[in-house]
């Protein structure tokens, strides 16, 4: 009873702290109670967890864990670009330039990759988070629930 308590809790807590227009309207259409629904609401988020592999509840997580390597991109281009300049550089008889121009323009290659990798982070989320909301609503709608 207690575990259920505390699923039903978190669960409430989702709903409570998702963007109202995240948010699904849920109605019993078939005289379900409120325990039932309730019931229903921790049934059908655990299967649209399952079948998107995407869990609201961690999704403060999955943003984090895409932006931990900020500075990766653009120290590794400059590394690159230095080295690369530098090669350059010597055999036109001046490192030194060359490293610092190599090293501007890996760190400028470094920024664009960089905010290409987080797009394409921001876009998989976003995808996984909509495989949740039709899963959850596919759930709700088979238990004879009508959403909006």
């Amino acid at each position: 009873m207690l575990q259920k308590f505390i699923a039903l809790t978190a669960i409430g807590a989702f709903f409570l702290s998702t963007p109202a227009s995240a948010q699904l309207t849920i109605y019993p259409a078939k005289g379900q109670s409120v325990e039932q629904q309730q019931i229903d609401e921790g049934e059908c988020y655990a299967w649209a967890k399952g079948q998107s592999g995407y869990d609201p509840m961690q999704a403060s997580q999955y943003a984090a864990s895409g932006q931990q390597s900020v500075g990766g991109e653009r120290i590794g281009g400059a590394a690159r670009g230095a080295a690369g300049g530098a090669a350059i550089g010597a055999i036109a008889g001046d490192a030194g330039k060359g490293a610092a121009i190599g090293a501007v323009s890996g760190t400028m290659l470094g920024g664009v990759r960089q905010r290409q990798k987080r797009a394409s982070n921001d876009q998989a989320a976003a995808q996984q988070q909509q495989h949740f909301q039709r899963a959850y609503a596919a759930c709700f709608e088979g238990r004879g629930y009508t959403l909006k």
